[in-house]
């Protein structure tokens, strides 16, 4: 069989493009891990009964598909004879897949029967074409603190009860918080009314972020001021989501937890958006 020039160059071409993106697939750099934060403060310490913040930037030109996270401790023999062994083996996908860079942001539950002691942290990036990258970081667990003493949470500004909000407008809050052991972070979310939350479920996910931190410059004092704006596409969460405004009836809430695990809410404060 006889091919005409034609043919003959588009095979070329075909050829080249094949070898090329095959190149290019084999020239993709692995995944890379920066610092990783863990503890308030990156204090590389959490309490027992209480969360631990993990944090670190991630990019991954292949793309990231998931990231996996293990935490297991240092001597796991001891744990297991005494049967309090805690092992987190966690894979994330959500917000950090299918992008190049991500800022992962996680709190994971230290459970109540975890030993005190050294632990250990890995980290996995997996991107899309198979590559992976771990880092591996120590901290310690110790014993939970016991003060009896919620933070304490004093609002400066916020809405009129009830004050009605439309497209456009502004909500606000602002006041300061404080623990006498220290704050393991703030989350300021507006909650619809009609979703009946109890207070310590309220979180990022269930709710419109006005405001999400954990790095505090004093560990024991930090002053606030959150708002958002109805109609954002966004909100302000340390991993900004995607917001689905409604009208109803709404109410703000400030969710202070302690180094220690004990968690401080505000009063609520009813606000409606037409």
């Amino acid at each position: 069989m006889k091919l005409d020039i034609k043919t003959l160059l588009s095979i070329c071409v075909m050829s080249l493009l094949f070898f090329s993106c095959s190149d290019d697939d084999d020239d993709v750099k692995a995944p890379s891990i920066g610092s990783i934060e863990i503890g308030v403060g990156n204090s590389r310490t959490g309490y027992v009964g209480a969360d631990l913040h993990v944090e670190a930037e991630v990019l991954a030109p292949g793309l990231i598909d998931n990231i996996w996270l293990v935490i297991h401790q240092e001597n796991e023999e001891e744990a297991v004879t005494k049967s309090e062994a805690w092992v987190l083996d966690k894979v994330f996908t959500g917000v950090y897949a299918n992008v190049k860079n991500a800022t992962f942001h996680e709190h994971v539950d230290i459970p109540t029967t975890a030993l005190a002691g050294t632990y250990h942290l890995h980290l996995y990036v997996t991107d899309k074409l198979g590559n992976q990258t771990m880092s591996e970081e120590e901290f310690t667990v110790k014993a939970p603190i016991a003060d009896n003493k919620l933070p304490n949470i004093t609002i400066g500004t916020a809405p009129a009860q009830n004050k009605v909000f439309t497209n456009g407008e502004k909500i606000s809050i602002t006041g300061n918080v404080s623990d006498v052991l220290g704050l393991s972070g703030i989350y300021i979310g507006l909650v619809k009314t009609s979703d009946a939350l109890a207070d310590a479920s309220v979180n990022a996910t269930n709710s419109i972020t006005l405001l999400h931190t954990h790095n505090f410059t004093d560990p024991k004092a930090y002053t606030f001021s959150a708002s958002i704006t109805v109609g954002a596409a966004m909100d302000n969460n340390i991993v900004p989501k995607k917001v689905s405004w409604s009208a109803g009836d709404y109410y703000i809430l400030v969710k202070v937890p302690g180094i220690d695990g004990e968690v401080g809410f505000s009063a609520h404060y009813p606000i409606k958006i037409q």
